[in-house]
């Protein structure tokens, strides 16, 4: 025995754990341990006395770690247990998932099939609406796509999808045909006004070339009149100089006739160039009223092809608004049912959303 059970014994193995678990569970031996090395006279005369003294206190400490040492000893079983526990545990639900999976694997092949069968009806469908998302804005590509729908048989090998193969396919030909009549439309209406504008380029070419040749011809008047002018001019004055060096001895007693003849003529001369400018300002304004008509004509031909030109581009901006809004609610849509809401069901709340019926709810296009 040791020292510590020579001073007093220890909690039995077989009751230390509830010894050790209930409050003051030690006591009992804490009582013995106090009772055996209390109640001496300390004797510290003599070294006997004080070694007696010592003695006691090892003791004391001895006990304590033993009982110390039985308690840790609990302690570290007790903390093995959880870890057996959950290594069983582990190796428990290891052994029951690959069961359930060898279980389950016929059914799970199946669903998988089912589901790859599903996914190829509705890819297909996909498909069969997407041409009339994709099939681009000439008349060749549209009727290309028509054909292409057209192409798509519907039967039986769609199985329960039969339907709704049908509904797309007639959809999608009908949104076809409708872009075919409306791009058939735009196009004759484009081709028109390319031929509209070619006839005004050809009208406003000839207007100018004429109008640049009647210009010529006038300022050719023009010139030839004053040179006709200067011609008569010089004429006169050559022959007033003649007759002067011939009628010196008369030209004192005829010069007042000849001033009044001279008067004459010149009212004369100013009246034809007064009448010559008359004339002239009237074809200048003639011409200038005539350019403003033309001008106004012009500037209404420019209204009218801008009118049509911003009606073009309206059309384009309301296919194009529609065509986002369908490709927003189509994503919606699939968003829907991949989250396990029926197709039907998901079109009608879309519709509700994008009608504003759905209260602190819409769709941000």
């Amino acid at each position: 025995m040791t020292e510590a059970t020579q001073l007093a014994e220890l909690p039995p193995a077989e009751t230390a754990l509830d010894v050790y678990s209930k409050a003051g569970g030690l006591d009992p031996w804490l009582d013995k341990i106090r009772a055996e090395v209390t109640g001496h006279a300390p004797d510290l005369t003599t070294k006997k006395g004080r070694d007696a003294i010592a003695s006691r206190a090892h003791k004391v400490g001895k006990a304590k770690v033993a009982l110390d040492d039985i308690g840790k000893e609990l302690v570290a079983e007790l903390k093995e247990v959880p870890k057996k526990i959950d290594a069983e545990r582990k190796r428990m639900r290891d052994l029951l998932d690959a069961l359930k999976e060898e279980v389950r694997a016929p059914l799970t092949a199946w669903e998988q099939a089912e589901d790859e069968r599903i996914q190829r009806h509705k890819d297909a469908i996909e498909g069969m609406a997407g041409l009339a998302a994709d099939c681009g804005e000439t008349v060749e590509s549209i009727r290309a796509a028509i054909a292409a729908a057209e192409a798509v048989a519907i039967g039986p090998e769609w199985e329960e999808f039969e339907p709704e193969a049908a509904r797309t396919k007639d959809k999608a030909l009908a949104g076809l045909r409708n872009r075919l009549a409306a791009r058939e439309k735009y196009d004759a209406k484009q081709a028109e006004l390319a031929r509209f504008r070619a006839a005004e380029a050809a009208r406003e070419q000839k207007e100018r070339e004429e109008r640049i040749a009647r210009e010529a011809a006038e300022k050719a008047q023009r010139e030839a009149n004053e040179r006709a002018r200067a011609e008569r001019d010089a004429a006169a004055r050559r022959e007033a100089d003649a007759l002067a060096a011939a009628e010196t001895a008369r030209l004192n007693a005829e010069l007042a006739d000849q001033r009044r003849i001279a008067s004459e003529q010149q009212a004369e001369l100013d009246r034809q160039a007064a009448a010559a400018r008359e004339r002239e300002a009237a074809a200048q304004a003639e011409q200038r009223a005539k350019e403003a008509a033309d001008r106004a004509a012009a500037a209404e031909r420019q209204r009218i092809a801008d009118e049509q030109a911003a009606e073009a581009a309206e059309a384009q901006r309301r296919e194009a608004d529609i065509a986002h809004k369908t490709s927003v609610n189509r994503a919606a849509l699939d968003a829907f049912v991949k989250g396990a809401i029926p197709e039907d069901c998901a079109k009608k709340v879309i519709t509700l959303i994008a009608k504003g019926l759905i209260p602190n709810i819409r769709i941000t296009y």
